[in-house]
């Protein structure tokens, strides 16, 4: 999650125009701490999970380098540029759309990247595509029924350059994407349970659904029909 204030047209233009603005963004103080526990959400969810590991929608590689995320896709050509130079391989491509076989990931991850597709339930149902049996999705959201939700709603009626473009879930409808494409969800981790402000706080990361926290991770498992 990040902050702008100057409009642009489309998301990956407007990505790829702030793209040194947006990645700077994770090394200010309160981009630190806000990715450190989006970080370590996420990690609850992946351990009992194999690489190889895919993330669609890998911006500048920042999740996948911390995570240890081997290939990721990326529209925004700036951003697909910096996660190369962070060890990421990365191809230009739309989630909806996979450059790649069937079943050969053990983990798929799509952080924050969900709101802003125009396809989700094709974006999910390409993930689990591309899942090996037994591999898992993991799905990182900005709550919309929380107070950071809140806070990035307005943001987007504000006309933000990228959230304006943007689509946020509820807990219950990420879930209910999952499981329409027939993952069986299986496990949550939750974070930024405090309010939003200037300098957050440094908290724990939960490994269960907190439905007013602002970060929740979701984990749906590819099974044998």
């Amino acid at each position: 999650m990040t902050d702008f204030d100057e409009p642009a047209n489309d998301t990956a233009e407007a990505f790829s125009f702030y793209a040194e603005d947006y990645d700077r963004w994770f090394d200010d103080p309160k981009g630190r701490i806000i990715f450190e526990l989006e970080v370590k959400a996420v990690r609850l969810l992946m351990r009992d999970l194999a690489p190889p590991f895919l993330e669609i929608g890998a911006g500048s590689g920042r999740f996948a380098a911390a995570l240890g995320i081997r290939y990721g896709v990326e529209p925004a050509e700036a951003l697909l540029e910096m996660a190369i130079k962070r060890g990421v391989k990365v191809e230009r491509a739309f989630g909806e759309k996979l450059p790649f076989q069937n079943g050969i990931f053990g983990g798929v991850f799509i952080l924050f990247t969900l709101c802003f597709v125009k396809e989700p339930r094709k974006v999910i149902a390409e993930a689990k595509r591309v899942l090996k049996e037994g591999g898992g999705l993991l799905l990182g959201i900005l709550n919309r029924e929380s107070l950071w939700g809140k806070l990035y709603q307005t943001k987007k009626n504000e006309e933000h350059p990228f959230y304006k473009h943007a689509r946020f879930y509820s807990c219950k409808e990420a879930t209910a994407l999952i499981e329409e494409v027939g993952l069986k969800v299986e496990a949550f981790s939750s974070t930024l349970c405090q309010p939003p402000s200037e300098m957050p706080h440094e908290e724990v990361a939960h490994d269960r659904l907190i439905e007013d926290a602002g970060f929740v991770g979701i984990r749906g498992r590819k099974t044998h029909n």
